[in-house]
């Protein structure tokens, strides 16, 4: 791969990035409101497993067999989608947290990560996505698998940063407006991730529209 391949594939990956938040940004902002950033980080880590292996797919030649498997990726897409459909609903009419406090309690480290990995898997279409993505700048005269390990781990840098961003705006946009708290907290965050739920779910009705 050339530094001018590379160079490309960045302006790519900051372009595709460039865009109003998809589903996993809007939970990582979720979660960042209600637990704070630094423990939110559990919930990057999640998505950013879950796409490790969504390159691993891709990269193992599994695009065509999943791209092919309508039922399969119907099952996933829409489990994903009442996971965070739920979640959302459950903040919604939960409590608030005590009135000496007003913070939300904080969740396990696992269940951040938990919920990062299973938002991000339920988007199977990245397997596709990935298989599409990295031919485009592999130079197949030149050994494929490190090529192919450096377009992975610069996408995942790029995904990381921009999680990691998105949280902290969430972050600093919620220490700005110091009202927000308890019950109201709760509900902000129960809509991001019913937002989250409609926008994947949304995704799918419109390929199956386009067909």
């Amino acid at each position: 791969m050339t530094l001018d391949s590379y160079l490309l594939y960045l302006g790519v990956l900051v372009a595709f990035f460039a865009t109003p938040p998809d589903t996993s940004q809007l939970l990582i902002m979720s979660n960042s409101m209600r637990h704070g950033l630094r423990r939110s980080l559990a919930t990057v880590a999640g998505d950013l497993s879950a796409n490790s292996l969504q390159m691993t797919a891709a990269a193992f030649g599994l695009t065509a067999l999943i791209a092919t498997s309508a039922d399969a990726l119907w099952i996933v897409k829409w489990l994903g989608v009442a996971y965070l459909a739920w979640i959302g609903l459950s903040l919604l009419i939960s409590k608030a947290a005590p009135p000496d406090t007003g913070a939300a309690p904080k969740a396990r480290l696992r269940v951040l990560f938990r919920q990062g990995f299973l938002t991000s898997s339920a988007n199977p279409y990245a397997v596709v996505f990935f298989g599409a993505l990295f031919p485009q700048f592999i130079d197949p005269a030149s050994p494929v698998l490190p090529q192919l390990a450096l377009l992975g781990a610069t996408y995942l840098i790029v995904d990381g940063a921009t999680l990691v961003l998105w949280g902290w705006a969430a972050q600093r946009t919620l220490g700005r407006v110091r009202a927000i708290q308890g019950v109201w907290l709760n509900r902000i965050s129960g809509l991001l991730m019913i937002a989250a739920a409609a926008l994947l779910g949304s995704r799918d009705l419109a390929q199956e529209a386009g067909r």
